[in-house]
C-alpha cells in the first residue's frame, strides 16, 4: 500500500507547483481551450497562492513523490459561500489509488466553512469524482447547481462542513 501524504506548499515549492499546474492545464485541454504563451507554457499565477494568506496551495505525495495538488481560495460564485476549490489535480499515474479522495478530505478537514467545488460542463469524469467524493464526505448533504453565466460555466457542488478556521 503506498504512503499518501499532504503538505502545504511553501515558496521553495514554486517550481514544482508551477510544473504540476502545467500538467493540469494540459490535461484540461479537452475541456478548457487554452493556448501556450510565447515560451511554450500555459502559465498560471502560482505566486499569488504562495504569497497571499487568503489563498492556499497543498501538495499531494505518494511514497514521497509529487502526485498532485489542491488550491483553495475565497473566489466563490454563489452568495454566502466562503471556500472554492480553485484547482485540483492528481497525475494520471496516481489516480484510482485514493490520492484524490484523500486529498479532498484533507483539504475539507483543514478548511471549514461553506464550500463550492466546480466542474466545467464537459468534464464528466471530474463531475462524477466530485459528486461521489462530496457525497461520501457529507453523507449526501450537499446541493448541486448548474450555472452558465459570468460567475461560472458548469456544475458546482455546495456544502457546509462547519465554522471557518482562518490561518490553517
Amino acid at each position: 500500500m503506498p504512503e499518501i501524504t499532504f503538505r502545504k506548499a511553501e515558496w521553495q515549492d514554486k517550481r514544482v507547483l508551477t510544473q504540476l499546474l502545467e500538467f493540469y492545464q494540459y490535461d484540461m485541454g479537452e475541456y478548457w481551450p487554452q493556448d501556450l504563451d510565447i515560451h511554450g507554457e500555459y502559465t498560471f499565477a502560482v505566486d499569488r497562492y504562495l504569497r497571499n494568506p487568503r489563498l492556499s496551495a497543498h501538495l499531494f505525495l505518494v511514497d514521497g513523490k509529487y502526485a498532485g495538488f489542491g488550491l483553495v481560495d475565497p473566489d466563490v460564485s454563489l452568495a454566502g459561500n466562503e471556500l472554492w476549490m480553485g484547482q485540483f489535480f492528481v497525475m494520471k499515474r496516481y489516480r484510482r489509488i485514493g490520492v484524490g479522495r484523500l486529498g479532498a478530505r484533507f483539504l475539507f478537514d483543514i478548511y471549514r466553512g461553506k464550500w463550492e467545488v466546480g466542474q466545467m460542463p464537459l468534464n464528466l469524469p471530474a463531475k462524477a469524482f466530485w459528486r461521489r467524493t462530496i457525497a461520501e464526505y457529507t453523507n449526501g448533504n450537499f446541493v448541486e447547481h448548474e450555472l452558465h453565466d459570468e460567475r461560472w460555466d458548469g456544475f458546482i457542488q455546495c456544502f457546509d462542513n462547519g465554522p471557518t478556521r482562518i490561518g490553517a
